[in-house]
């Protein structure tokens, strides 16, 4: 079981979750980040980095983003690894917290 990145990430992308994951297992789009499920070892480190609680175990992502679970294993296959903290976005903290932002995806 791996972790999953989810709709919160969108238009955010704070990186802490990058600066502890002993396995680099994420992977950096234009907006969003995702986990690579064949490289996640479960460790959880990432899921209380997160500012914006977008990181679930995968059996525990909210029925209406089970999608993303997908979405993570499909771009972790297309995305550069991120192996070290970058700044957010630039407008993050206006779209923390925000719901409804799957349509802002940038694949």
């Amino acid at each position: 079981m791996a972790y999953v990145v989810t709709e919160s990430c969108i238009k955010c992308k704070y990186t802490d979750c990058v600066d502890v994951c002993p396995v680099d297992c994420f992977r950096e789009g234009p907006n969003f980040l995702v986990i690579d499920p064949d490289e996640c070892i479960d460790c959880t480190l990432c899921v209380a980095e997160c500012p914006v609680e977008a990181i679930y175990a995968e059996d525990d992502v909210p029925a209406e983003q089970r999608d993303f679970i997908e979405i993570n294993r499909e771009l972790a296959k297309q995305w550069e690894p991120i192996i070290e903290k970058k700044d957010a976005l630039p407008d993050a903290d206006d779209w923390k917290g925000k719901p409804g932002k799957r349509a802002q995806l940038e694949r």
